[in-house]
């Protein structure tokens, strides 16, 4: 029998899989939302409206009640959880910077999991002024523990438990809940526009947003022989300046803005790559990374929290430590992708890495918790460590 017959669960994310804006967080908040379904829970995804999408639907049986934009989704899903506050038995709520702080509206007989990807304090002076982002780290840190000092959290890597400790000094239980990977991931369709012999390619996937650092590419592109390119996949308000900087640059040949492509395509472009880039002043965990692991490419990528856990440094990718540029190291990883017995050892070992992730493996260990949190004889969820030697 199902684990959650007649439970009310609320996911509260401030974006949906839908919205133009939507990356990893959405993919694992509905992903949560499905697998609580699946477990025979009725489940209502809480989240953001944004221009075009309906106020309410349902999707695969899951009702999606949307309201409010960037700003106002905190209090506006807050008053809609205060009016249906006796309609549910547990909350997953989603942290992505600042929290909802659902436990403000709720019962206290209600037991909350505040889902946390990774610490914001250092991305909040990216985006906004000093005095905005002194807020957000007073709302992330401070506020926040104090709110959920009563319930159960929930964090998708080991280092952002480390970050939590260390600087949002949060003492609560943290759970290890990682994101997963859809079956349909480890398929590898041919590429579309298959690279000539010899000529490199390059991936960059992600939002185009300030944290992500995508201009970084263009120093890399500098250095990349003839015919190398570097394709970007995405879309994001620093489109206009990075298209605007590979003009000025004259790297119109080299970087390739491809905006947003559906996900076959996404998969297609990826797995006819050399190397996957990830630019990024820090994640939760990275999906893209495990999503291009999956297809046997592995990464570059900064050495912070999220991504070193999610590139297995030598092994699945490479990491670029403080005293290093990330177009060195590409540079290295490439010549050593040039030996193909060496690429096809480091292939099978991202798809076995990529392997050991997977969606209902994490719904289950939330669903757990949830079980635990609700008193429905659950057991709390152990932490998913998988070790960087398995």
């Amino acid at each position: 029998m199902p684990q959650h017959v007649g439970l009310r669960v609320a996911v509260v994310n401030w974006r949906d899989p839908w919205h133009p804006s939507a990356g990893g967080a959405e993919q694992y908040a509905w992903q949560m939302a499905l697998g609580m379904l699946a477990r025979g829970a009725r489940v209502c995804y809480l989240t953001a409206r944004a221009p075009g999408q309906s106020a309410a639907e349902y999707r695969n049986g899951v009702q999606i009640v949307r309201a409010g934009s960037q700003w106002t989704v905190y209090p506006r899903v807050l008053g809609w959880l205060a009016r249906h506050r006796r309609d549910f038995d547990a909350v997953i709520d989603c942290q992505n910077g600042i929290p909802f702080f659902t436990p403000w509206v709720l019962p206290r007989r209600v037991p909350v999991l505040c889902v946390v990807h990774h610490v914001h304090d250092a991305q909040f002076g990216v985006h906004f002024p000093p005095v905005v982002a002194a807020v957000g780290r007073l709302l992330e840190g401070r506020v926040a523990r104090w709110t959920y000092r009563r319930h159960a959290c929930v964090a998708v890597s080991e280092s952002t438990v480390a970050a939590m400790r260390e600087r949002l000094r949060w003492t609560g239980p943290i759970h290890v809940v990682p994101n997963g990977l859809a079956a349909d991931c480890f398929d590898s369709p041919a590429p579309i526009d298959a690279p000539a012999p010899g000529v490199e390619v390059l991936t960059w996937v992600g939002r185009l947003v300030a944290h992500k650092r995508v201009e970084r590419v263009l120093d890399i592109a500098q250095l990349l022989s003839d015919g190398g390119v570097i394709d970007v996949i995405g879309r994001g308000p620093t489109s206009v300046p990075l298209a605007a900087e590979i003009t000025a640059r004259g790297l119109g040949g080299r970087v390739r803005l491809r905006g947003y492509l559906a996900e076959a395509e996404k998969r297609a472009t990826v797995a006819g790559s050399l190397l996957h880039l990830n630019t990024s002043q820090g994640e939760g965990w990275g999906l893209c990374v495990l999503e291009a692991a999956a297809l046997g490419v592995p990464t570059v990528a900064y050495d912070v929290d999220g991504l070193r856990d999610a590139v297995r440094d030598g092994v699945t990718g490479w990491l670029v430590r403080a005293d290093q540029r990330i177009e060195d190291v590409v540079q290295a990883a490439v010549k050593e992708l040039s030996d193909p017995l060496r690429r096809a050892e480091i292939a099978a070992a991202c798809r076995s890495w990529a392997s050991q992730f997977d969606w209902d493996r994490s719904v289950g260990l939330m669903s757990d918790l949830v079980a635990h949190a609700v008193g429905r004889n659950g057991t709390p969820a152990r932490s998913a460590r998988i070790a960087a030697d398995d």
